[in-house]
């Protein structure tokens, strides 16, 4: 079956930086398009990036210029590298898989995504 699984989520102060992995199995991870999405407290899940197979990317404009999603076909793994963290980016992270075969990397909805990881919280003090 399809398992996502995140990590490298922590606390760190403004400014700082972290990169989040997930580590997926059970499909065919390089057929996929792969999101990540986040979700504070009493917010809803929000989306922050697409990758889609030919790792071409989109992304919400609050992260563009400081996170970059990619992707290791060779491993099954998928990151998030966020730099110059703000307050505001503080939330638990998921990533999720698309594994319609005409995926696109501009469906960032959450119902585009049919599996889902149990997420990793990052924590950005002021």
């Amino acid at each position: 079956q399809v398992r996502l699984v995140e990590s490298g989520g922590g606390s760190v102060q403004s400014g700082g930086s972290l990169r989040l992995s997930c580590a997926a199995s059970g499909y065919t991870f390089s057929a996929a398009c792969m999101g990540w999405f986040r979700q504070a407290p009493e917010n809803e899940r929000e989306w922050v990036a697409t990758i889609d197979r030919n790792a071409d990317t989109d992304y919400v404009d609050s992260v563009k210029g400081r996170f970059t999603i990619s992707r290791d076909n060779t491993k099954n793994m998928l990151y998030l590298q966020m730099n110059v963290l703000k307050p505001e980016d503080a939330a638990m992270y998921f990533c999720a898989a698309n594994r319609n075969p005409s995926c696109s990397r501009y469906c960032s909805g959450h119902l585009c995504f049919d599996s889902w990881g149990q997420g990793t919280q990052v924590t950005v003090s002021s």
